[in-house]
């Protein structure tokens, strides 16, 4: 009994020195700020699946500012930017085209359509939509990972002046696309 006394008291006084708390670097509950993402300089080269007969793409949009919001239509985020989108469309009309990008595989293409269907009519049909393409789906391509909710506002050149995470409201579209002419 006291030789397992004595194994058990050599083994916690090896043990316990390593048991001891360290400090963190940071203070408990601090989150460092996100780096601010670094908007390319050159024009952006895209071309998406049109859910209409219109088309999403740079050449498309060249000439006038753009704005494409990039939702999952089944996130209640996602619906809250697309109705801000919709709005701007609806109201300033020739500010700027509008466009709904659905991160989403293809085979939710018709649940799709008719999310973007409800915004579409509300606008006359100046929102359009479309679907992102294989890398958008990867977290790839032109506009970086837009896998979560994402909007960018594009100059008339096709340069990007915006791009922000999360939902994003009107008045802050609004000043992008006065500094996108």
């Amino acid at each position: 009994m006291c030789t397992v006394g004595r194994f058990a008291c050599a083994f916690l006084l090896g043990v316990l020195p390593a048991c001891v708390p360290v400090a963190p670097k940071e203070t408990i509950g601090f989150t460092p700020p996100a780096p601010l993402p670094v908007l390319p300089e050159a024009p952006l080269v895209f071309e998406l699946r049109s859910l209409d007969e219109q088309s999403v793409s740079a050449p498309a949009f060249r000439g006038k500012p753009a704005v494409l919001a990039f939702v999952v239509t089944d996130s209640l985020a996602g619906q809250a930017e697309a109705a801000i989108v919709a709005s701007l469309a609806e109201h300033d009309p020739d500010r700027a085209h509008y466009a709904i990008v659905a991160v989403e595989p293809e085979d939710r293409r018709e649940l799709v359509q008719s999310f973007l269907r409800f915004f579409a009519e509300k606008t006359g049909g100046r929102l359009l939509g479309a679907m992102a393409d294989k890398d958008m789906l990867l977290g790839q391509g032109p506009f970086g990972d837009v896998r979560a909710l994402t909007v960018v506002v594009l100059d008339i050149n096709g340069r990007a002046v915006l791009r922000k995470g999360g939902v994003v409201e009107a008045s802050e579209i609004a000043r992008s696309l006065a500094k996108a002419l």
